[in-house]
């Protein structure tokens, strides 16, 4: 039976709209795709960044004390503020933290978002759930724990960037997940 057949076939069995939930989601279900969490991952990291450092800067802060309170998770205290200004070597230390716990968080998302058949909005509102969470964690228990300089910023600022990370990593994550998988059966 063709690739084709066997496609038909499992929609007809699995109708998204019995179920409460469109197509994007109701085939991803209880499937992690790993090249679209990582690429979510990266995406969400990008707006996340680009989002806290805006604000920051519109609000009449310095733009780069987030990315040297990550560089000072490898790099130590001494990076931090003030000065809070740009230097080359701990913008590129915190893309890499940054790079790295982005991606970590994507695939942890994309895993438990594979363990509830959701609608997309529905994915969306988990995401930023997920990143509010991801606040929560970072700026209390972590904060106390290790890194106690991430208190300085518990702010708005910074909850919402956490929120808007968590949902445009659940939108990216299915729009590439969806992509991914018309790329591989054409005919879907």
């Amino acid at each position: 039976m063709s690739c084709y057949a066997n496609d038909l076939r499992e929609r007809r069995n699995l109708n998204p709209r019995d179920m409460g939930m469109n197509k994007q989601t109701a085939n991803l279900h209880g499937q992690v795709d790993w090249k679209a969490a990582i690429l979510a991952g990266l995406i969400a990291g990008v707006v996340f960044l680009m989002m806290e450092m805006i604000l920051l800067a519109v609000t009449g802060e310095s733009p780069w004390a987030p990315p040297r309170m990550m560089a000072a998770m490898v790099m130590g205290d001494g990076v931090l503020p003030p000065p809070a200004t740009f230097d080359l070597m701990i913008m590129m230390v915190a893309m890499v933290v940054h790079v790295i716990l982005s991606i970590l968080l994507a695939v942890v998302f994309a895993w438990i978002l594979s363990r509830w058949r959701l609608s997309a909005g529905a994915a969306v509102a988990l995401g930023g759930a997920f990143g509010l969470l991801v606040y929560l964690v970072n700026f209390y228990p972590v904060a106390a724990i290790l890194f106690p300089w991430f208190a300085m910023a518990r702010n708005w600022i910074s909850i919402i960037s956490h929120v808007a990370f968590g949902a445009v990593l659940a939108w990216a994550y299915l729009a590439l997940a969806r992509s991914e998988r018309g790329a591989a059966h054409p005919h879907a």
